[in-house]
């Protein structure tokens, strides 16, 4: 199964030496799975010929917003649209889930109450799991053809499921230790209180559920249900 990757932000210049781009994040997560992968820079304005170039399509994380006036939105949001009506399948992860819910209906906004950054607990479809996270805006109106299977006090709408054709989650499976420990060095001063950024720095090492969501997107793609 061929996945295209529409690549909506870069990761930090002093981290891709050492962990790569965010694409590379997502291939290595869903490494085994038996997938191949196509990378399209979305976020410079390089865009698939076509929605059905690729079998499947996940959306990458971003500093930017999805409210926010960037020349790559409107027509990410066309395609969008274009890859939910064709019922292709569809993942989202962070900016990918909010722009995902943007584009069918839904709201995104700068959350009046801050930041989430590190390891975080979350209620998906009853169980109890651990996530990395790293955002201030969030999807505050889900779309009305989505489902929430993922949330916490924080975080209403963590993690929407559309019926067989997309599955979009908050936080960042893909986000490793490494990552995370140099996003608080090289993202987080001067946005992310302090408080925070020492918290997420004392936590890095514990475990957490990044296998079982790549589980989760991998049966998404080939069985278009979750497990």
């Amino acid at each position: 199964m061929h996945i295209g990757i529409l690549q909506t932000g870069h990761a930090p210049d002093e981290l891709r030496p050492d962990v790569g781009d965010f694409s590379d994040l997502f291939q290595t997560l869903l490494s085994g799975h038996g997938f191949t992968f196509h990378v399209f820079n979305v976020v410079d304005m390089d865009f698939p010929a076509s929605k059905t170039a690729c079998d499947g399509w996940l959306i990458t994380g971003s500093k930017h917003g999805a409210y926010e006036d960037h020349p790559f939105i409107p027509p990410l949001e066309k395609l969008i649209q274009e890859i939910f009506a064709a019922d292709i399948p569809l993942v989202g992860v962070c900016f990918g889930h909010q722009i995902i819910a943007q584009a069918l209906g839904g709201k995104v906004e700068k959350f009046a109450d801050g930041w989430a950054v590190g390891r975080q607990i979350y209620d998906l479809n009853g169980t109890e799991i651990a996530l990395n996270a790293w955002h201030q805006d969030q999807v505050t109106t889900a779309p009305e053809s989505a489902t929430v299977v993922g949330s916490n006090p924080f975080c209403a709408n963590a993690a929407l499921l559309y019926d067989r054709r997309a599955f979009t989650i908050q936080p960042h499976p893909e986000f490793t230790a490494p990552v995370v420990d140099g996003l608080v060095k090289y993202r987080g001063p001067g946005n992310v209180p302090d408080a925070q950024l020492a918290e997420v720095a004392a936590n890095l090492d514990k475990p957490n559920d990044s296998a079982l969501i790549a589980a989760q997107i991998a049966h998404f793609f080939k069985e278009r249900h979750l497990e």
